[in-house]
Order: C-alpha cells, then sequence, then structure tokens
C-alpha cells in the first residue's frame, strides 16, 4: 500500500508547481523582458500541451507502457522540466556560463533560453501525466488487489487531504512573498523531485499485473483505413449482411442509418472466405466497430465550437496574469499575494463544475434526456464566458482610465494606482465557465446507452455481480466501448487545446485587422500601449457567435439522432 502514498506525495508536489507556472508570464515579462505577444505565446503553447498530451498519453499507456509506465516517465519528464526551468533562471548559471546573475534580460543568454524551451515542454507532458493518470493508476490497482487493499487506500486519501490543505497555504501565501525567482521555481523543483525518488523506489518492488489491452482510437484508424479501401464498392441495403460477430461475451451496437460511408469498413468481399477476410482486421469491421467510429464523428460539429472556449481561457493564464502584475496588491498596509486571485479562480472552477453536475442531473429528470440538459450546460458556460470578457473589457479599460490619469503610460516597471481585486470578477467568471464547460462537455459526449444493454442482459449481469472478482470487474471496464467513454473526454481536451494554440493565430489576426487604416496594433510591446479592452470586446461578440453556432449544431445533432431512432424502430416494424 505504499504505493498510494508515494502517488499521493506527487500529487502534493504538484500543487506548489502548478501555482508557480501560473506566473510564468510575470517570469518572462519582468526578468526577460518579452513582448507581450511573444510571452503570451510562449505561456499559451505550454498550457496547450499540457492539454494536448493526455489523449497521445493515453494511447501510448493503453498500447505500449501501461498506466505505470507512463505515470514513470511522466514523473520524471515533470522533475527534469522544473530542474531545466529553475536553471534558467539568471542566478543559476550565472558562474558556469560567465553572464550576470541580476535578473535583467541582459544576463538572460542562449543557455537559459535553451533550457527553458527544453523545461517547458516536459513540464507539460509530466504535469498532464500526473494529472491524468495518477487516479487511473489508483482506481486499477483497487480493482486489480483484494477487497481489504481499499480500504487501506481511502485511509490514504482521506488523511491525505490535510497535506494538500497546508501545501495549497504555502503555495498561496508562502511562496509568492519569495522574491528571487530562482527559488520560487526552485522549491517546486527540489519538492517534485524528491517525491520522484519516493515514487522510484516502487519500481523494484511494486508487480505490474496489468497489462496494455489496446487503445480504441485503434479501432477509429481501422475503420477509416478499412472503408477507404473498399472506397468504390457499394453498401449492401441490408444491413444484415455486413460483418458482426455474434458473441454473447461481446458488446455488440445496433446499426444506424447515419454516414454509411463508414459502413463499407464491414463489407464482405465475396471473392475470400469470411475467416480469411476476418484476419486482417485493417481491411474488415466489426458493425460495433463502425458504430463506434461514427458516434466519435457525429461529435465533430459541437466539438469545433470548443475550439474559441480554449481561445478565451487562453487569456487567463497569459492577459489576466499580466494585468494582475500591474495593478496594486496592497489592502492598506498589507502586501496581497497574486496567487490569492488565482486560488479564487480555481476555488470557482472546482465549485461550478460541481453546480454544474447537479444542474445537469435536475434538468435530465425534467427533460427525460441528459444530453439535452448537457448542452444547456455548455449554453451556460459559453454565457459566462461572454460575461467574463465583457467584465476583463470594462475593467482594462478603467485601469487605462487610470493610467493615463496618472501618466504611467512609459513607465511599465510602476504598479498602477489601482487595487488587483478589481480583476476578482474577471478571474471568478473565467472559473466558472471552466467548470460549467468541463462537466457539461464531459456529460455531452459520453454516451449511456451502452449500460442500458448492459442492463438488458441479465446472464452477464448476473455473472459479474455473483463473480465480483479483480479480473472479472477489470475485463468489464476494459471493454473498449467502456474505455472509449474516457477518450471522449480526453478529445475535448484535446479541442481545448487546439484553441489555446488558436489563441495565438487570434491575437496574430486580430492585431493585423487593427492596423487597418493606419491605426495603432491593438498588440504594443507592454501593456500599458495594448489595448486589450478591444481584443475582450472582439472575444465577447465571437463568443456570442459561437453560442450561436452550438445551439445550431446541438439542435441539429438532436433532431438527426432523433429522426434516425424513428427510422430504425420503423425498419424493425417492416414498415419501410
Amino acid at each position: 500500500m505504499a504505493t498510494y502514498g508515494r502517488v499521493l506525495v506527487l500529487a502534493w508536489a504538484d500543487i506548489l508547481a502548478i501555482y508557480a507556472m501560473w506566473l510564468l508570464m510575470a517570469y518572462l515579462t519582468d526578468v526577460w523582458r518579452l513582448e507581450l505577444t511573444h510571452a503570451s505565446t510562449i505561456v499559451s503553447i505550454l498550457w496547450a500541451l499540457f492539454a494536448l498530451f493526455p489523449l497521445f498519453q493515453a494511447f501510448v499507456a493503453d498500447t505500449l507502457t501501461g498506466t505505470y509506465g507512463m505515470l514513470v516517465i511522466s514523473t520524471a519528464s515533470f522533475s527534469a522540466g522544473l530542474g531545466l526551468l529553475t536553471m534558467s533562471t539568471p542566478p543559476v548559471l550565472a558562474h558556469c556560463t560567465g553572464s550576470c546573475s541580476e535578473y535583467k534580460p541582459e544576463c538572460v543568454g542562449y543557455v537559459q533560453k535553451v533550457l527553458l524551451y527544453t523545461g517547458l515542454p516536459l513540464i507539460a507532458f509530466g504535469l498532464s501525466g500526473h494529472v491524468n493518470f495518477s487516479t487511473t493508476f489508483v482506481t486499477e490497482r483497487i480493482n486489480a488487489e483484494e477487497t481489504d487493499s481499499e480500504g487501506n487506500c481511502c485511509g490514504w486519501f482521506v488523511y491525505g487531504g490535510l497535506p494538500h490543505v497546508i501545501l495549497t497555504v504555502v503555495a498561496v501565501l508562502g511562496l509568492p512573498y519569495i522574491n528571487p525567482w530562482s527559488i520560487r521555481f526552485g522549491i517546486p523543483a527540489i519538492c517534485t523531485l524528491v517525491a520522484t525518488l519516493l515514487f522510484f523506489s516502487t519500481l523494484c518492488s511494486y508487480k505490474n499485473t496489468l497489462k496494455p489491452n489496446g487503445s480504441p482510437l485503434t479501432i477509429l484508424f481501422r475503420v477509416f483505413v478499412a472503408a477507404f479501401s473498399k472506397l468504390f464498392y457499394r453498401v449492401p441495403a441490408d444491413p444484415k449482411e455486413l460483418f458482426e460477430i455474434q458473441n454473447p461475451q461481446l458488446y455488440s451496437a445496433p446499426h444506424t442509418m447515419s454516414l454509411r460511408c463508414l459502413d463499407k469498413a464491414a463489407i464482405l468481399m465475396p471473392t475470400k472466405t469470411v475467416e480469411e477476410q476476418a484476419n486482417n482486421r485493417w481491411r474488415l469491421c466489426r458493425v460495433t466497430e463502425v458504430e463506434m467510429t461514427k458516434s466519435v464523428v457525429r461529435l465533430i460539429p459541437v466539438w469545433l465550437t470548443f475550439i474559441l472556449c480554449g481561445v478565451v481561457k487562453a487569456v487567463g493564464f497569459t492577459y489576466f496574469i499580466e494585468q494582475l502584475n500591474h495593478l496594486n496588491p496592497k489592502v492598506g498596509s498589507l502586501k496581497v499575494p497574486l496567487v490569492l486571485i488565482i486560488w479564487f479562480h480555481e476555488q470557482a472552477k472546482l465549485k461550478f463544475a460541481k453546480t454544474c453536475g447537479v444542474l445537469i442531473t435536475f434538468l435530465g429528470l425534467i427533460t427525460g434526456s441528459k444530453k439535452l440538459a448537457s448542452s444547456i450546460g455548455i449554453a451556460i458556460s459559453m454565457i459566462l464566458a461572454i460575461l467574463c470578457c465583457i467584465t476583463a473589457a470594462a475593467v482594462e479599460s478603467r485601469r487605462l482610465g487610470v493610467v493615463q490619469t496618472h501618466g504611467l503610460v512609459d513607465k511599465h516597471d510602476e504598479r498602477v494606482p489601482m487595487t488587483m481585486f478589481w480583476l476578482l470578477p474577471q478571474f471568478i467568471l473565467l472559473g466558472a465557465f471552466e467548470g460549467f464547460l468541463t462537466s457539461g462537455a464531459n456529460l455531452f459526449v459520453v454516451d449511456l446507452s451502452w449500460m442500458q444493454r448492459f442492463l438488458e442482459q441479465p446472464d452477464e449481469l448476473t455473472e459479474l455481480l455473483i463473480d465480483r472478482s479483480p479480473a472479472s470487474l477489470q475485463r468489464f471496464i476494459d471493454q473498449p466501448h467502456i474505455v472509449m467513454q474516457r477518450y471522449l473526454g480526453l478529445f475535448n481536451s484535446g479541442i481545448s487545446g487546439i484553441g489555446i494554440l488558436g489563441s495565438i493565430l487570434t491575437v496574430f489576426v486580430v492585431g493585423k485587422i487593427s492596423e487597418n487604416g493606419g491605426k495603432m496594433n491593438w498588440f504594443q510591446h507592454d501593456l500599458n500601449r495594448s489595448r486589450l479592452d478591444k481584443y475582450y470586446w472582439t472575444l465577447s461578440w465571437l463568443m456570442a457567435v459561437n453560442l450561436v453556432v452550438f445551439v445550431v449544431a446541438a439542435v441539429f445533432s438532436r433532431s438527426k439522432k432523433n429522426r434516425l431512432r424513428d427510422r430504425e424502430a420503423a425498419a424493425q416494424r417492416g414498415e419501410i
């Protein structure tokens, strides 16, 4: 059971690192003196990779390394990345590189740049691995071990809450008072290194009995390849002529009449026997595998509307942080750490995610459709995003007015005499938007129809309930249609990552358009000369348009699904 404790230690160390990484934008603009858009590009790439890596990591874990192997790799990557980030600060390698040790741009040389640009992707890879595989690893161990170990594991997590609270307090109220960036990054790096060494101590004693069973992404690839290989073949009118394995121990999905082009992957060739064709799984797929692919393809129109949500997310850890870094942090004579505002954002994100879950459950009982209820949750998240951008634009307009009044346009290093708590509403709205979007999007993409069909098979259900052995439970969990539900959530994360990357292009395009007619670009070298308020207004009306597109896509998807259901019911009655 010591393995669970070591996984918890990794999570504790992550707390310090995450809050330190939130201030990366301030580090790049204060120490490296990068332009506003240059610094935001670096930070956006970091968090975009953090959102994109989980899908790749899950594929590798399910096909090659297993959950434990991926957790080991990500832990090593995270520790190495934080170490490189710490060494990229000017004082650490000043004697070795012959550069100065002050926190000035002239003290940042080629070596420091290489260390930073190498360390950030490692941090993104490691952190995403920790966030997505720690819980999965613990769950697998609970399913694979005896039942008495479950109580011990729960005890670890119950008593592990106290260190979590303590470390959060240290990260929010302790680390921000440390001025040297080398120490501010160094403390999380050292804590992560210690946690990594403790976790690696399980390598010799840990017995990994769970082998990778393959990724359902492979099924998607096989269906596309098989369908393309039969591009010029006609799909039979009777779906019963398509290939399917009739086995009560295998999950079977009913055929649907949409996306018939993918049905070509299940066409049986008359020139070969069924056994010969079934042996080549890249040329012949089951109807169930085709339907699994269809369910993913149908989500693409809705997923496209999530891209702009990622663009809005990006302003939270880039321009919002830069604004926060230049406002007055004092309340009377007390200096309040900037990270406290970020803590409020994180709490809002968690609380509103739970609120969204409860709301969707309630609306699902009223409407009788959880898909419709989750669509309402996503629409609410987009409305919150619009309100966030409008609030941010109004606050930034006021900040620029204070800058003009006090003659601070050319004094970028001086703090604006305006309390940083003016930014609290937009940070809370941003957290509420992210919480509603995460919860609503995950519930929207998950298909629970397989559960109903499973409950309709009393023999299989009775066997599982009577057996309840770890092997039976794990075999049930490892079925492709169940594993795919987890991948759909990772697709949501990946779409968000694409949106964060898209924010870089959005800033470039908006900046170029703002120059039309010889006007000043909205994105200047520093914050005081830029017009972020106009950018926020642009994001607000873009998100309003995006909301309309999402509603149309969701309504179209629901109506099409109803038409297909009616058509299939009519076909079963023999009416068509």
